[in-house]
């Protein structure tokens, strides 16, 4: 077992049974990503709980409890099979763990996904808490899981991926984990011996900018300048194909611009082939859902789309688009940066690209920027509206394709 792990993993999994590290009253790794924080860090929690604790009570928290379950309960035999046996209550968000000494703890998981999460955690008592990607968590969430660890002995687990420089948990656990009693070990994929050269390799080629350094290279760094690598000798095609599957991604504006695309995927490769592009604000003139639903037709011509991938928050349109029965409609995916990260691994992949005369959408890439000195990840709203439709294409067409999802 131990052999496969490298000395900083070893370290994560340890460092509580180290006379010379064990005062410390916790542990935060942060870094790259497949560089084995989880991994290491939830062997190393339960072997710390379950060897020091009987009869006690211990959090596990993630972004979401969905996360928590493919993240590290669905794991935990394949990484601590034969050591622990795990009981699962999915009805009350626990695990019952005994080990062959006969002891006897008990895991419960919470979701912290906004800031009304903090109220699940309040009045239990914990002998210590696992916060996987705490990053992702609210502030308040993180604060109040560390105060329900109250048992004498209890110790705070911490892995992140990085964010921006000026993010709570950078600013006021990492940088102050010393004066914190904190363990900080920060991993790159030079720390996972288990990590295939070739799907490193992949990983490297998936991110471009700000996300390349923070996942890659493990930096917490700004998000700033231009949001995507736009290369028109790349992107821009030099022939549109001749067939494929058709579909239509929609951001709706009514004064502000109305931007809808048309799509032509063709095995791992998406061409936005035309486009329509309107500003209320700009040209004086604010058109109804209905002239808009004949625009879609008209930018659809005699293809056969599948379906119009539309904002969700504009339930005007789409209840026009449904009551015509052209087209199938679909609501679109909004995670913000997630969508993000995907366009730009698709960009830098070479499996998005562009019609020449799709001038609005080129035209924004050159323009389209993030918010400066902010202490989470923004964009400024500007310049965003091609940019969000073909987000909403990326995050609800391509990401479901499995041709492309694969390396996403």
């Amino acid at each position: 077992m131990y052999q496969s792990f490298s000395k900083r993993q070893m370290l994560a999994m340890t460092w509580w049974n180290r006379p010379e590290l064990s005062f410390y009253e916790g542990i935060v790794c942060d870094g790259a990503i497949r560089s084995g924080k989880t991994l290491s860090m939830v062997t190393g929690f339960f072997l710390w709980s379950m060897g020091n604790f009987d009869g006690c009570c211990f959090g596990i928290c993630g972004r979401t409890i969905g996360a928590l379950r493919r993240n590290i309960v669905g794991n935990l035999l394949g990484w601590l099979g034969g050591v622990v046996d795990i009981q699962e209550n999915r009805s009350e968000n626990k695990l019952v763990v005994k080990n062959a000494d006969g002891r006897r703890n008990t895991y419960y998981l919470f979701g912290g996904q906004d800031e009304s999460a903090y109220k699940l955690i309040q009045g239990i008592t914990l002998a210590g808490v696992l916060l996987d990607e705490a990053a992702l968590m609210p502030r308040s969430f993180v604060e109040q899981a560390c105060a329900r660890c109250s048992v004498k002995g209890s110790k705070l687990w911490f892995n992140c991926n990085p964010e921006g420089p000026e993010h709570w948990l950078y600013k006021q656990w990492i940088q102050k984990a010393k004066e914190k009693g904190l363990l900080h070990l920060h991993f790159t994929m030079e720390d996972n011996p288990g990590l295939d050269p070739a799907i490193r390799r992949r990983y490297e080629a998936m991110y471009t900018g700000v996300f390349y350094r923070r996942y890659i290279l493990g930096q917490w760094c700004m998000a700033e300048g231009l949001v995507y690598d736009f290369l028109p000798d790349k992107h821009i095609a030099k022939e549109l194909p001749a067939n494929g599957r058709y579909y239509i991604s929609v951001d709706y504006g009514t004064c502000n611009p109305f931007s809808a695309g048309l799509w032509c995927v063709t095995g791992d490769k998406a061409v936005r082939m035309r486009e329509f592009y309107h500003s209320g604000r700009e040209t004086g003139k604010m058109l109804t859902d209905e002239e808009y639903h004949k625009e879609l037709v008209k930018l659809a011509g005699d293809l056969p789309v599948e379906t119009v991938v539309v904002d969700p928050s504009a339930a005007s349109l789409i209840a026009t688009i449904r009551r015509h029965g052209v087209f199938s409609v679909r609501k679109a995916r909004n995670e913000v940066l997630n969508g993000i990260h995907l366009v730009a691994s698709l960009l830098r992949e070479g499996r998005l690209q562009f019609a020449p005369q799709c001038k609005d959408t080129i035209r924004e890439f050159s323009l389209y920027r993030w918010e400066e000195n902010g202490e989470t990840d923004r964009v400024v709203k500007e310049n965003d509206h091609a940019m969000d439709d073909i987000r909403y294409f990326c995050a609800t067409v391509l990401r479901r394709d499995k041709q492309i999802r694969r390396t996403e």
